[in-house]
């Protein structure tokens, strides 16, 4: 797949899904390059009038930029604690429609959005299709920097290989919230939920990629076209 054939797939799965959006709605906006196209295309029906009454609540310093710089109207989870849709992408999918988010650095606020969202529909181009998570991609885990060696041995203690995050400059990453990135590699998972179950019960590890029972749909295009994945989530199961 060429970059050029990968950005029309993406931008077709983002208008695919900024259709969902309604007049009135509190609307989640997802960080990464499949998201922004959602975003972009929400300011087009914004400025059409095709949409009205319309806030945002980003999930990344960047995507508020992105959105203000576009004039999409902004709030805040504290003003809205419920989002009704909230359109993001992700990193690798598998057959049940959890995913690997946050090789774009936002995944502890887009976790907290999405689990404000009464919908989550997640867009991507197929190459982010996997038989199982971590097949593709490695798994992003947002750790404090107090003693983030020691997160470190605990990932190598579950059997990952990690990589610290850097910036341009080739200095530790730092997210919105002060926190840096370990990069782990875990191979495929055969389970995921005790995978996310063990991250999560460790003083340190602020957020971590697993986002399970969170996805109500994805959109994906690629060569045959844009079709759509349900999904079964954690709120239709509570």
């Amino acid at each position: 797949m060429t970059p050029e054939d990968q950005l029309r797939y993406k931008t077709q799965a983002a208008r695919e899904a900024a259709a969902e959006i309604r007049s009135g709605m509190v609307v989640g906006l997802g960080a990464g390059s499949t998201a922004a196209l959602a975003i972009e295309r929400l300011a087009e029906l914004l400025a059409e009038g095709r949409l009205t009454n319309i806030v945002g609540v980003p999930c990344a310093d960047e995507v508020a930029r992105l959105a203000t710089k576009l004039g999409v109207p902004l709030t805040t989870l504290e003003e809205h604690p419920v989002i009704d849709l909230t359109i993001d992408g992700a990193d690798e999918v598998d057959p049940r429609l959890n995913l690997i988010k946050g090789l774009g650095g936002a995944l502890l606020r887009e976790k907290i959005v999405a689990q404000a969202s009464k919908r989550e529909i997640i867009v991507v181009d197929e190459s982010k299709l996997s038989p199982a998570l971590g097949t593709k991609s490695p798994l992003p885990i947002e750790v404090v920097p107090f003693g983030w060696q020691a997160q470190a041995a605990y990932i190598e203690s579950l059997g990952g290989r990690w990589e610290m995050r850097t910036d341009k400059d080739g200095r530790p990453f730092v997210t919105d919230q002060g926190n840096h990135i370990l990069d782990a590699r875990f191979g495929p998972m055969a389970d995921p939920q005790a995978q996310a179950l063990a991250l999560d019960a460790r003083a340190g590890i602020a957020a971590h990629g697993l986002f399970l029972g969170l996805t109500d749909e994805v959109i994906v295009a690629g060569p045959n076209g844009v079709w759509r994945l349900p999904g079964k989530t954690a709120r239709d199961k509570a």
